[in-house]
């Protein structure tokens, strides 16, 4: 791995649980990982901080309104050729059929356990890494 710090972009329409996704995930998720935060609470917003960034990692609120999560990833998916892995926090894990179907790379349930999220999103970075 390199000596780079990865960019991450948070999603949900709720500050709050931005917060907690940015408190599970920590400034390292791994002792080899480093990631800094980008916010977006609608759906425009994550189009412009895709285009404006190199965002490494989407971490997306499938609760959030009045986008979820998982069409705001199918929508994005659809429209960059090359999009950035994406992870789903969802609520129900009856749930994943749809994240599936959205082409997620990861999902995750509310309430976020830090361990599985760090060990979700390093490995999310890692595989980016080595594409």
């Amino acid at each position: 791995m390199t000596d780079r710090t990865y960019t991450v972009l948070l999603y949900s329409d709720d500050p709050q649980v931005r917060d907690r996704m940015r408190l599970a995930i920590g400034p390292r998720p791994a002792a080899d990982l480093a990631v800094e935060f980008v916010e977006a609470s609608d759906y425009a917003a994550c189009v412009r901080l895709v285009d404006d960034y190199e965002i490494d990692l989407m971490v997306l609120d499938g609760e959030a309104t009045p986008g979820g999560g998982i069409g705001i990833a199918r929508q994005i998916k659809d429209d960059f050729e090359e999009s950035p892995p994406t992870c789903v926090v969802i609520a129900r894990a009856a749930d994943r059929w749809l994240a599936a179907y959205a082409q997620v790379e990861a999902t995750l349930l509310h309430p976020l356990d830090p361990v599985t999220t760090g060990q979700t999103v390093a490995g999310l970075l890692r595989s980016r890494a080595a594409a």
